[in-house]
């Protein structure tokens, strides 16, 4: 029997990479679906993909770091299928690199904006939804850089995500006595458009760089961070809040 019957759910960042496999999985496993992204041609796609196998879901193109449009995802959500009961804060962006002398207030900013205002402005508007329904599962997409692993050139990256643990911990403080779970995952190098391995001009040399951080020596498939995604988003997880989980191949403890 699907994990999600009758859930509801919100995923940011779903137009390429673990927020559109998310998306999918979730779709898949009962819940109805509202997904984000700035490229509105390709949420529709995936929109198109989900309903054309049976599943419920709807596109709202947008900016995360705009509050109306935070503010909207969830209105869609409740007037589209009925509530809020899970949301999965994905968007980011490793932003301005270099070293810390080096990094303009402008990057910087920008990074803390996309990558933890955002889920900010998310709870915000997702946490009242969730209460009307009595609790839901609040997801936010962190990283082993700056959590586990220190890695030069990656301030305002490193920064932006360790702050969302906080926001996690915090959030899982404030609401799980009203049934409300806050939790992010932390993937390792995953094979998606944005990684490294997959830029232009990047060299086999690059891949198995990446691949070799790993104790598993490898990078993770979307599907696999969907699927911790998915633990966190069900019933399964219903007494696990206030967590950093790890699904990194084992990159914060490879030494080899």
């Amino acid at each position: 029997m699907p994990e999600l019957l009758q859930k509801i759910a919100i995923v940011t960042g779903a137009s390429s990479g673990i927020g559109y496999a998310t998306a999918k999985l979730l779709a898949r496993e009962g819940a109805s679906v509202v997904v984000t992204a700035r490229r509105r041609a390709e949420i529709e796609a995936l929109v198109s993909e989900i309903t054309s196998t049976g599943g419920k879901a709807v596109a709202l193109a947008g900016d995360v770091r705009d509050e109306s449009h935070a503010q909207a995802l969830v209105k869609l959500a409740v007037a589209r299928f009925g509530g809020l009961d899970i949301a999965f804060n994905n968007v980011g962006t490793v932003g301005e690199a270099g070293p810390v002398a080096e990094v303009s207030v402008e990057g910087w900013r920008d990074t803390l904006e996309t990558n933890l205002t955002s889920a900010f402005l998310g709870a915000k508007y997702q946490v009242p939804a969730m209460l009307e329904r009595g609790g839901g599962s609040l997801i936010f997409t962190s990283t082993f850089v700056g959590h586990t692993v220190g890695m030069p050139g990656m301030a305002a990256y490193a920064a932006s995500k360790a702050g969302l643990i906080g926001l996690v911990q915090t959030l899982a403080a404030e609401h799980g006595a009203s049934g409300i779970r806050a939790n992010a995952v932390l993937p390792g190098g995953t094979d998606t458009p944005a990684n490294i391995a997959n830029a232009p001009g990047a060299t086999p040399e690059v891949r198995a760089f990446v691949e070799g951080l790993h104790a598993l020596k490898r990078m993770a498939q979307p599907e696999e961070i969907a699927r911790a995604v998915l633990y966190l988003a069900s019933d399964a997880a219903s007494f696990t809040t206030g967590i950093a989980l790890l699904v990194d191949g084992g990159l914060s403890i490879s030494r080899t």
